[in-house]
């Protein structure tokens, strides 16, 4: 989700350096960092719902070895 703020921020901050505009600058360098953070909690959460559904595998499958007994 937040690949499209990070590139509005890098191109902002570019904008800013080129133009001499340090507020410019600064405003993208925060909408970048605020992007990069929106990212890494995506990824996190994807990683978090992964673990879970390999939770549940292993769930399942131990109580089908238990029934089997």
């Amino acid at each position: 989700m937040g690949v499209f703020e990070e590139a509005k921020g890098k191109i902002k901050e570019a904008v800013g350096d080129l133009t001499d505009n340090p507020d410019l600058e600064r405003e993208g360098e925060a909408q970048k960092e605020k992007g990069e953070a929106e990212r890494r909690a995506t990824q996190a959460r994807a990683e978090a719902k992964k673990h879970e559904a390999t939770a549940k595998t292993h769930e399942v499958e131990q109580e089908v070895a238990e029934r089997a007994k």
